[in-house]
């Protein structure tokens, strides 16, 4: 019996996450070596959960999903988790069903989010911030 191996990613403002989904295996999920059961901060452990919960499968159980994540602050690194896992997921089972189960909780798992921080331009300290001026 070969080991089937699923690669996935996934981006949310500065965060990138990079999911390997081995099967068959022990079931076990790891944040950066981190196990989900012990992963902190305690909302960002639920929203990752929401994602497992969604999807009601018996090989899901069997299987290992690692994720490495960099960049970005917590809730970035929460939803590029997500995304990434759910790619991971979607392309391991490969059916319509679970397509249209994430789908149907959340569009963006699939697609991802593709807002980014706009850039700073010159005159201003921020994007969009410039310097009043008064007319007196």
């Amino acid at each position: 019996m070969s080991t089937e191996i699923v690669q996935s990613s996934g981006k949310r403002k500065e965060a990138i996450a990079r999911a390997v989904l081995r099967y068959p295996a022990k079931g076990q999920i790891k944040i950066n070596k981190v196990p989900l059961e012990i992963y902190r901060p305690e909302i960002s452990r639920m929203r990752i959960q929401e994602v497992l919960k969604v999807i009601q499968d018996e090989k899901l159980e069997k299987c290992n999903i690692e994720v490495t994540v960099k960049g970005g602050g917590i809730n970035g690194q929460t939803d590029a988790v997500r995304f990434a896992i759910a790619r991971a997921i979607n392309d391991f089972l490969g059916t319509k069903q679970i397509e249209q189960t994430l789908r149907d909780y959340d569009d963006s798992l699939l697609s991802g989010d593709s807002r980014r921080v706009e850039t700073k331009k010159f005159g201003g300290k921020k994007a969009r911030a410039r310097r009043q001026k008064s007319f007196r």
